[in-house]
């Protein structure tokens, strides 16, 4: 194991979980919305204002792109999967793991999305981001965790068991 890249929609745990893994395994922990935001000085929220989505999901590639990592828990901002290449370069560089949550949880969790920078069309729900970006998780994950109604402590023991896996399509 090199990395561990945590994937998912905003709200599903990936920061919380990921620093817990980290602690747990020993491991640094990077956030890549916060990489981004060191990289530009700015909040996600200004970026996306100033860029516009297709320039943001550029703006978030480049950032992942230039991610030279190694014994890292890596949790990701929501809508990295939008590129490919930054995709690419996660799963070269370490195991991809979805914390996967049903739409009903995460539509309890979130309330703002823009106050939290999410990257969505004008007119877009939270459904249908969910229904969009789902199977772009899915298609990218080495591992897939179902988090719905766990505790943090049992998300962190259950990408642990997920940690070695480079197989597609491994759940727990």
């Amino acid at each position: 194991m090199d990395n561990l890249v945590l994937i998912g929609m905003p709200g599903c745990g990936k920061t919380t979980n990921g620093i817990f893994l980290a602690r747990a395994l020993g491991l640094r922990f990077v956030d890549t919305d916060r990489e981004l935001m060191r990289r530009h000085g700015k909040k996600l929220a200004e970026l996306s204002a100033e860029a516009g989505i297709e320039g943001f999901r550029d703006l978030e590639a480049d950032a992942v792109e230039a991610l030279d990592l190694h014994g890292c828990v890596i949790a990701t901002g929501g809508s990295v999967v939008y590129r490919a290449r930054a995709m690419e370069h996660l799963r070269a560089i370490g195991t991809v793991l979805y914390l996967r949550m049903r739409y009903e949880t995460l539509a309890v969790r979130l309330r703002d999305l823009r106050a939290r920078g999410v990257s969505f069309r004008a007119g877009q729900t939270l459904r249908d981001l969910y229904d969009e970006r789902c199977p772009l998780y899915e298609r990218y994950a080495h591992g897939v965790l179902d988090c719905d109604g766990l505790k943090p402590g049992d998300v962190v023991a259950g990408l642990a068991a997920l940690k070695d896996c480079k197989e597609e399509g491994a759940h727990t």
